[in-house]
């Protein structure tokens, strides 16, 4: 599994948001826990493989938003108690 942090310029309230992580789970289909913050101006996602940032960078940009960067890196899933 891996964790993707796609960093976005323009957010500015949740509807924003929203879009974000329409576009990022029409882009990416397998992407689980989409989350997007407007004060982070980052969106996250996991996924079961390394997304193409091409592709997530075309996503961005086609909702008007501006795609700042992208950071992938190995997810492990926590247990119950740690």
């Amino acid at each position: 599994m891996y964790r993707t942090t796609v960093k976005v310029d323009g957010m500015m309230c949740g509807m924003c948001e929203a879009h974000i992580c329409d576009a990022i789970r029409k882009a990416v289909p397998s992407a689980k826990k989409v989350k997007a913050s407007r004060a982070k101006k980052e969106a996250t996602f996991i996924s079961d493989s390394v997304a193409d940032e091409a592709v997530i960078e075309k996503a961005v940009k086609d909702t008007g938003y501006g795609f700042i960067g992208i950071v992938t890196e190995p997810y492990e899933k926590k247990g119950l108690f740690g």
